[in-house]
């Protein structure tokens, strides 16, 4: 018998892991197991890793699906898979593709199985054909139709699940899949409750009436084990005629030598040389030339990640940080010992990267060129949104539950978590939302369907489809099955070409200095590391708009250390991982000037730049090197390990590291240090070289926020912000002393501009206005000159009514509007009447002549006398009009909007600027959110760190547990509040400890 098993890459049928399926398997007795997901090879790595762990002989196969019609097909050979892999893409990328049509000519590679006629007698002259015999009825008729049609039959026996236990989980996201509520869910869109993994002898019993049908499937699972298949390591080619692609890395380092050095010197000719050798050693030269050649076609890239530690990388322009400056380790990247193989991250603007991969793919062809995938889960919201769903759950009932879970991402232990977590205290949940909350927080690691990677790709010598299937994601990208770690360790050797809204700022801060001023500057070779104005900038922490360095932490970090240099700048990049809070305080107090003893007396010259401190990965690798004897590769698998947090590996790896230590004379004490400083990089954490790629990206901007001000902060609110709103962008500028001028239809151009002391807000801002609208009015505006009035606009442009409507409440259309004599209400309703809306202060009756704002209307006349005399809006009223028009109030702060509020208050209010004056005190101060972080106490309670801006500055504040669950759930977005709270001082940066909170709006 043939287990068909479904593992949860059978996207919302499968409900078990691969992992799960395999061990059950061994513990059950099946010797192999043939994993056959619906319509793809979305796990099939896992799966084979997963078998080699627990012992069990895998069979790879596919359950194809299509109009009705079903087959699985299993490989027995490496030209099975591929045509197996070419099979599944054929599927996906051909939608009118009959499955019968596409199965190939393959009797010796593929094994077919089907209880469909049409695909049996279609395939059965092509390769080794069986008829599925399942237990039950189906199974007799199916006996039947193999005698009718010649073909042997064969045992199966469908699962998709691991246990019996599982059938519950199974019907809930089939009820998702199809649209249905639980109770009415149909048991033919199901799976029947036995479709588990039994165990062979109760599989057996089912089929006493067909021993041959038996017999068949036990020599097809020994002829397809997958002994044969073993994965190679896939590469890119470069295509250039001449044959020796080494020469041209060569020559193309010796011109970067030039360009970037000037000319050579004995370190730089050592390290080219042993870097050259490793990488045509390790295969990797097409590989740096197909990037190199890539980075070109776009001046404005960041190289980053561990290939920043590469002088060759440096050279060919792919990367700008300096390794032999900055001393950044190239064995981080590639080292004789290193199994696996690194890949090469490169960003690029936000808006252009999806432009350069479709030219990537026009030049090495489609059929070579694919994105990784992501496979996509359930994040805690979902979860319990989807599952509340198919129970039946008023959708009102659902937003009340879900609201509350804002910022969980994942569904582990939703139950236990709510009840901990004050947004749901006094939160009774009645049946069936117990039931509920347990199967939504089983839905943790199943994925529901792929999308497309970041910025991972892979390019491949011939077609991606020999290695993997292709299919076509929503957004039509081409794309493999798999996600990176699985295309990682199937040898598919990916490049990250990835989008940077920062980088975007640069570009257009660069374009528009230039625009404003002449000077023409150069992204690659913009270098302000030693500009001190930019230095003192860092050192303030007066960072907000600045890449990477723009957060309430890194600003708090940069005010308490109080520097702005390069080098610290990098630490400061990499310690600020959310696990080394505990870590940070000692660093700063030990830059300070306190005394501290190194860890161990080998590491000492190691962490030297960083106090003692373990702050990049590669202080684990050398670490672990120097005090336990791993070697490289030992190492690098303990950074890998600790960075996907998994419990049972890091446990391995913990002993292993203890063992080595006391072999070697390592105190118990130093171990525990050691250890726990490991586990502070859990999750995620940075290496050098990648940090520093970044904080040479952080001083470019740096610099232009210091030099160019306007032309920086106009364009960070363009590209989409960073950290924070588009309004909270503006208080900033502001604070600069810059003025905002609004949208202007004969200034203002699509995104904001900024120039000397001013920035114009872009026509961009305008909430819901069509983009061919905007288009269409600055197309014409460049082609015939500015508008002169009103009525010319609208007779040049066309302009839907609900877009003008919006022209008008954002003061876009004021200049024309006064030019004409009119107040804002009047031409609402001029332009109401214009473009055929019903004019709120009266109607003109059907047939009569609109009212013209007359010929000399553009020279200031009152010819507008046909417009009602409406009164001038009061500022409330154009205070709602920008935040319909502009998702804001523009003309004002935020809070002054409530001042009344505040006034009634009658508080000692504080000014933000000055709440470094009152450390110590318990002060009271307005507030406007723009940011906030919940973070888990060790003791498992959730706080708070809340960013508030005043019309002075912004602050910070600290929600701790108890305060955070007393006012969590008054703390709304887009509202002001009054807060009491004690001034507190570190390192002399202030932040504020809240005690008290009132809502004023």
């Amino acid at each position: 018998m043939i287990c068909l098993v479904h593992s949860s890459y059978s996207f919302m049928w499968g409900v078990s892991s691969p992992e799960d399926l395999c061990r059950r398997a061994a513990e059950r007795g099946h010797a192999v197991v043939a994993c056959t997901d619906r319509n793809g090879l979305y796990g099939l790595v896992r799966f084979l890793q997963a078998a080699r762990r627990f012992g069990v002989q895998p069979v790879v196969g596919a359950h194809l699906v299509r109009a009705g019609r079903e087959a699985v097909v299993l490989a027995r050979s490496p030209r099975g898979y591929e045509m197996l892999c070419g099979l599944l893409t054929r599927l996906h990328l051909e939608p009118s593709l009959r499955l019968e049509a596409a199965v190939p000519e393959a009797r010796r590679h593929l094994v077919l199985l089907s209880d469909d006629p049409r695909v049996i007698e279609a395939a059965a002259p092509r390769l080794e054909c069986y008829a599925a015999v399942a237990p039950g009825p189906e199974g007799r008729k199916t006996l039947r139709l193999a005698q009718a049609l010649g073909v042997p039959p064969a045992a199966v026996f469908p699962v998709y699940f691991a246990d019996p236990e599982d059938f519950p989980l199974h019907r809930l996201v089939r009820a998702m899949a199809t649209g249905a509520v639980l109770s009415t869910l149909d048991p033919k869109e199901t799976a029947p409750a036995d479709a588990w993994l039994q165990p062979p002898r109760e599989g057996l019993r089912r089929f006493p009436h067909c021993p041959e049908a038996v017999a068949n499937a036990t020599r097809i699972l020994q002829r397809c084990r997958a002994r044969w298949l073993s994965f190679r390591t896939v590469f890119p080619h470069y295509d250039d005629r001449e044959a020796d692609h080494y020469r041209i890395l060569v020559r193309r380092c010796r011109e970067g030598v030039r360009r970037r050095y000037g000319g050579t010197f004995p370190e730089l000719e050592r390290r080219l040389a042993a870097e050259l050798d490793l990488i045509r050693s390790k295969g990797y030269v097409d590989y740096f030339l197909v990037v190199a050649d890539i980075v070109a076609r776009r001046p404005i890239h960041c190289g980053r990640g561990s290939a920043a530690a590469s002088l060759v990388s440096y050279l060919l322009g792919i990367t700008h940080v300096d390794p032999l400056r900055h001393n950044l380790v190239f064995e981080r990247f590639l080292n004789p010992q290193r199994k696996d193989h690194p890949d090469i991250d490169v960003d690029f603007p936000w808006d252009e990267r999806d432009g350069l991969l479709e030219e990537v793919e026009r030049c090495y062809g489609s059929d070579r060129f694919a994105m990784v995938s992501n496979h996509v889960g359930f994040g805690a919201r979902a979860a319990v949104r989807e599952t509340a769903k198919v129970y039946g759950i008023p959708p009102e009932e659902i937003r009340e539950v879900t609201r509350r879970l804002s910022g969980w991402t994942r569904p582990s232990r939703i139950g236990e978590r709510m009840e901990r977590h004050p947004a749901f205290r006094g939160f009774r949940p009645d049946p069936p939302w117990p039931e509920i909350l347990e199967l939504a927080t089983r839905l943790e690691g199943l994925p529901r369907h792929l999308s497309v990677h970041c910025g991972g790709m892979v390019l491949v010598p011939d077609r991606v489809d020999r290695y993997v299937p292709v299919e076509r994601a929503a957004k039509g990208v081409r794309i493999i099955q798999w996600e990176k770690d699985q295309a990682e360790e199937a040898g598919l050797v990916k490049i990250d070409l990835l989008g940077n809204r920062s980088l975007g700022v640069i570009r257009d801060a660069l374009e528009m200095v230039a625009e404003n001023t002449g000077r023409r500057l150069d992204y690659a070779s913009l270098n302000p590391l030693d500009d001190p104005p930019t230095r003192a900038l860092l050192a303030r922490g007066d960072t907000m708009g600045v890449f990477y360095v723009e957060s309430p932490a890194m600003r708090q970090l940069q005010r308490k250390t109080r520097r702005g240099d390069f080098e610290h700048l990098v630490i400061h990049s990499s310690i600020i991982r959310p696990a080394a809070n505990r870590y940070i305080n000692a660093y700063i107090e030990r830059l300070h000037g306190a005394p501290y003893e190194p860890i161990h007396p080998d590491l000492e010259e190691l962490l030297k730049e960083t106090y003692g401190i373990l702050v990049y990965q590669e202080h684990v690798v050398q670490t672990a090197m120097a005090l336990a004897g791993f070697d490289w590769a030992e190492a690098d698998g303990l950074r890998k390990v600790l960075s996907r947090k998994s419990r049972e590996q890091i446990e391995d790896y913990r002993k292993k590291f203890e063992d080595g230590c006391r072999r070697r004379g390592v105190s118990e004490e130093v171990i525990r240090s050691v250890w726990d400083m490991f586990t502070s990089f859990a999750g995620y954490s940075f290496c050098k070289p990648h940090s520093a790629s970044y904080a040479l990206v952080s001083f470019k901007a740096a610099w232009l926020k210091v030099h160019y001000p306007a032309e920086f902060m106009a364009a960070v609110i363009a590209n989409g912000g960073g950290y924070y709103t588009a309004r909270a962008y503006l208080s900033e500028a502001e604070r600069l002393g810059l003025r905002i001028l609004g949208p202007h239809v004969n200034e203002s151009r699509w995104k904001y501009r900024g120039k000397g002391r001013w920035i114009r807000v872009g026509l961009q801002q305008l909430q819901g206005v069509r983009r061919e609208t905007v288009d269409r009015l600055l197309a014409e505006r460049l082609r015939n000159g500015p508008y002169r009035n009103l009525e010319e606009l609208f007779d040049r442009v066309s302009i839907p009514p609900s877009d003008a409507v919006v022209l008008a409440k954002s003061g876009a259309l004021d200049a024309l509007a006064e030019a004409c004599g009119i107040n804002r209400s009047q031409l609402l309703w001029w332009v109401r009447a214009r473009t055929g809306r019903q004019p709120a202060g009266g109607t003109p009756r059907r047939g009569a002549t609109l009212p013209s704002l007359g010929l000399f209307a553009s020279l200031g006349g009152a010819a507008a006398g046909s417009v009602p005399p409406l009164p001038a809006p009061d500022r409330e009223t154009l205070w709602r009009h920008q935040r319909e028009a502009l998702g804001f109030v523009l003309s004002v702060h935020p809070l002054r909007c409530h001042e009344a509020a505040y006034r009634a208050r009658r508080r000692p209010w504080i000014q933000a600027k000055d709440l470094a004056r009152a450390v110590g005190r318990s002060v009271w101060l307005k507030g406007w959110p723009i940011t906030k972080k919940e973070v888990v106490t060790r003791e498992g309670d959730p706080m708070a760190f809340v960013s508030f801006e005043d019309e002075t500055a912004i602050y910070e504040t600290v929600f701790f547990p108890g305060a955070y669950a007393r006012f969590c759930r008054t703390l709304d977005w887009e509202r002001p509040y009054a807060l009491r709270g004690t001034v507190e001082e570190s390192f002399g940066a202030v932040s504020v400890t809240v005690s008290h909170v009132e809502p004023m709006g």
